[in-house]
């Protein structure tokens, strides 16, 4: 019986799915959890750093107490790094929640939000949360982000736009758009529109490819830069970004955001793992490493895969519509977690998650055996 509880726009959303947990691959395959490889949620493979597991476990002998709802501590050491006030960043209970806060302060029903074709699920979810229509423009040819047709996107949609996402690098395809095409198009949007440029693997970023996001910020009072500790900082399973923006904005996020929603511990880790550089290009250099690796093996067994500026590897693994079901189950069966994108539009493909060098072998081994046996 379907409930008559619930607004409709609510009732539409399909929820979030990620990556399928180690110890439910083991139930329903019966295999042993030491010997599963997850490559599936781009999750640091080198787990948390040592620094932040210590800051974390003398956190712990406080969690009788309320944490810093305003996040004092983290809060000073992240605005020393990125040159800017304390009051101009927004803590959060991962990168997500930073997204669905900008959507909750600027769109409502009647609204509308643009995205790109095959950028981050939770761009669609979070404008369906608020009532929101969501205009998602084509990608590109190679599946990135079309601004020039997005921008074309928001001029059309007169005085409806109210939020434009923007991934760097997006997830799942990879792409990576240039300072100058970011640039350009913060020049022409208008400024009623608020832009989120969501950063959550910046830290991947070559030196090459880098560039100042913070001056952005600072030039752009209609902008939010969204970063996580999910991913280059090993923090996934503590649920923490954050939020960088000028204060009229911070002010507007704070509003809504729930008064303690980012934890003790989570703080505490963050803390230590934002200093600990070391560790930081430790992860950089073993994710290059590993990225020759996956696509070295994809060049031999002659895969389409795209170019990717982050911590995975988008790789076609068949023509049909069924290819990136079928050989996912098959990588299941022997115990190798990746990621279909059919929920992207992308059926023939999978999302590999750059691993230890021992798990990417593992990965290439079984993919191997199995597009043998086709």
């Amino acid at each position: 019986m379907t409930s008559k509880l619930g607004l409709k726009h609510i009732q539409a959303i399909a929820p979030y799915i990620g990556g399928r947990p180690i110890s439910e691959v083991a139930r329903e395959y019966g295999l042993d959890e030491g010997k599963i490889v997850k490559l599936a949620s781009n999750e640091n493979p080198l787990g948390m750093p040592q620094s932040a597991k210590d800051a974390m476990l003398k956190a712990a002998s406080d969690l009788g107490r309320y944490p810093d709802s305003n996040g004092f501590e983290l809060k000073n050491v992240l605005a020393a790094r990125l040159g800017v006030p304390t009051d101009w960043i927004t803590l959060g209970n991962g990168s997500n929640d930073i997204l669905e806060l900008a959507a909750r302060v600027v769109a409502q029903t009647g609204d509308e939000v643009i995205f790109s074709k095959h950028a981050f699920a939770v761009y669609p979810l979070a404008t369906q949360a608020v009532g929101a229509k969501a205009i998602e423009v084509a990608a590109t040819a190679m599946y990135g982000h079309d601004l020039p047709a997005m921008l074309a996107a928001v001029k059309a949609s007169g005085d409806k736009a109210k939020l434009v996402f923007v991934a760097n690098p997006n997830n799942p395809t990879g792409s990576y758009l240039t300072a100058k095409e970011i640039e350009a198009f913060l020049l022409a949007v208008p400024s009623d529109v608020l832009v989120v440029l969501d950063e959550a693997y910046n830290e991947y970023l070559t030196p090459e490819q880098r560039y100042d996001a913070i001056a952005w910020v600072k030039r752009f009072p209609n902008m939010i830069l969204s970063r996580s500790f999910s991913k280059a900082y090993g923090l996934a399973g503590l649920r923490i970004g954050y939020g960088v923006a000028q204060p009229a904005l911070t002010d507007l996020l704070n509003r809504i955001r729930q008064p303690f929603n980012v934890n003790s511990l989570a703080q505490a880790a963050a803390i230590a793992a934002f200093q600990d550089t070391e560790f930081l290009q430790q992860g950089f250099e073993l994710n290059r490493a590993g990225y020759e690796q996956l696509t070295q093996a994809f060049d031999e067994l002659h895969l389409a895969y795209l170019p990717s500026a982050g911590n995975f590897v988008l790789v076609q693994v068949g023509e049909d519509d069924q290819a990136g079901a079928r050989i996912n189950l098959a990588l299941l069966k022997r115990g190798i977690i990746v990621r279909p994108v059919g929920n992207y539009g992308l059926p023939q493909w999978l999302r590999i998650s750059i691993g230890l060098p021992e798990e990417n072998a593992a990965f290439i081994d079984a993919l191997k055996d199995i597009l043998a046996q086709k």
